[in-house]
């Protein structure tokens, strides 16, 4: 059997298995808490994977591996960025959103801010201007991992990008619908472990592989890193005095997200079961992610030693390839399953909060006027809402050329995280901030994160760095001009009255 032909048996054995479970897992769905937040009840271990497969996705295998791989020594400020960022979220907001969640009946993250801030005369912007961030950017999160799907399918087994994008997407579809976040948290689980076998496995034996055989660029680490050049062993890739700070800074800016700015992997924490769930949840979460980042950072440096710095054309294909050399065919054809498995990880797990956040924030409250339904009646819809945003997905993957996407992609993450991790952080650890303040956080946020990465200053300070300052901004005068006179309440005469807040 031809090898590319073993990694499409093992590629589709995997993908069969993973939808199958994912339905199994749906069988458990009951109403539409269990839709959105796994009836909060998941067990920490459960989360904490899921949580871990949802943020590092394709990031994790194919995009850091191969910047370290182009990059050298300097990737090492955005490992520590993401690390500490990964760990104070578990630390320090973690059950603090799971329990805001349960005392709030919160169904989503936007649900969770405007049933926070309930009073406030802001709430049905913040309702709909949260949304619209979390669905707007996740619709083009959601279509880069299809499309990145079946370019991966393509590249490692010769299959045409648009059979690869259908296929991805026929395998996230059905387990998403009928089993929401309760089948996703599981398969991405399952998925989570693939990939921290792969990013384990595969650069410490390529460690080993390097010195002992002949012909590859370097036999060791450091002495790939010395024959790359100069860049490669400078721990500013060769900027220096205040340019070499703002490149630190820019790299490190990847832990503001992190801080609550991540509806996808906040639900995670919003959903734990309790307060010993959390507890196994930080500890699993925090061990992943030292040795993730540790092995995909080896991965690109492996990657040098065996081929040299620009033998490469696409830099991000580096972990693949390195598996293919170093491996026999199967455990090969297993770690390049752990590439596709983290981009399902992603796409499932967005999929899901976007259908969750349109159907519990927009459809319900604001289309149908909080009409009551029973809660069959609602699970269908919810479903029907997940079809729909997946196959709005599916169409974005064939309408939008490739370049259109990740050029917004490149700045998702900051355009999400800067406004989100500012309203969280503020939310739980400031009283005396107000709904109105909320929401100018997000508008500032967002749309101060999307200028600035479009100017030319980005090419200096990124937006992930840079965009946090303008939610600041907001997120603090507008408290101070607001305080004390944002809640709007109704007496039984009809008259409103204006109080402050709690």
């Amino acid at each position: 059997m031809e090898n590319t032909t073993l990694n499409l048996v093992i590629l589709l054995v995997y993908m069969g298995g993973l939808m199958g479970f994912g339905l199994y897992q749906g069988m458990k769905v009951k109403n539409t808490t269990d839709l959105n937040m796994g009836g909060r009840a998941v067990p920490g271990w459960a989360c904490a994977l899921s949580e871990r497969a949802t943020a590092e996705s394709a990031w994790c295998l194919v995009g850091f591996p191969g910047f370290a791989y182009g990059s050298g020594l300097v990737s090492i400020w955005v490992a520590i960025g993401l690390a500490l960022g990964n760990i104070f979220a578990w630390t320090a907001l973690a059950n603090r959103m799971r329990k805001e969640a349960a005392k709030y009946d919160a169904q989503t993250y936007v649900d969770w801010i405007v049933k926070r801030h309930a009073k406030s005369k802001a709430v049905t912007a913040i309702r709909l201007f949260g949304s619209f961030v979390v669905i707007f950017l996740f619709a083009f999160y959601v279509e880069a991992q299809v499309i990145g799907g079946g370019k991966t399918l393509h590249t490692l087994f010769g299959l045409p990008v648009t059979i690869g994008i259908i296929l991805t997407m026929v395998v996230i579809i059905p387990y998403t619908v009928w089993g929401g976040f309760q089948s996703v948290v599981y398969t991405d689980c399952v998925q989570s472990v693939l990939m921290i076998f792969t990013l384990i496995v595969a650069p410490l034996y390529g460690l080993y592989y390097i010195s002992v055989t002949p012909g590859v660029y370097a036999t060791s680490i450091t002495e790939a890193l010395k024959l790359a050049g100069p860049t490669f062993m400078d721990w500013t890739a060769g900027a220096k005095g205040i340019f070499a700070g703002f490149m630190i800074a820019s790299n490190f800016a990847w832990i503001i997200a992190y801080l609550g700015g991540c509806p996808h992997l906040t639900v995670r924490f919003m959903a734990m079961k309790d307060d010993a769930a959390w507890r196994m949840g930080r500890n699993i979460a925090c061990v992943w992610t030292v040795l993730g980042y540790s092995g995909a950072i080896l991965i690109g440096l492996v990657g040098i030693a065996i081929f040299g710095p620009s033998n490469i054309k696409d830099a991000e294909m580096i972990m693949p390839l390195v598996v293919l050399k170093i491996f026999p065919p199967a455990l090969a054809a297993i770690c390049v399953t752990g590439a596709v498995a983290a981009m399902l990880s992603t796409a499932d797990s967005m999929l899901i909060v976007t259908s969750s956040e349109f159907s519990e924030n927009i459809l319900k409250p604001i289309i149908m006027k909080d009409k009551k339904l029973g809660a069959k009646k609602e699970l269908l819809i919810s479903r029907c809402v997940t079809v729909v945003v997946g196959l709005a997905a599916l169409a974005l993957a064939f309408l939008l050329p490739d370049s259109m996407v990740y050029s917004i992609v490149s700045f998702a993450w900051a355009s999400m995280g800067n406004p989100f991790a500012v309203v969280t952080c503020m939310t739980l650890l400031w009283d005396k901030y107000t709904g109105t303040a909320a929401l100018w956080t997000m508008v500032f946020g967002f749309f101060g994160t999307v200028l600035w990465q479009i100017s030319p200053m980005n090419a200096i300070l990124d937006a992930r760095l840079m965009g946090v300052f303008p939610a600041l901004f907001a997120a603090y005068f507008v408290t101070k001009l607001t305080y004390g006179r944002d809640n709007v309440t109704e007496d039984v005469s009809g008259d409103t009255d204006i109080v402050g807040e709690n």
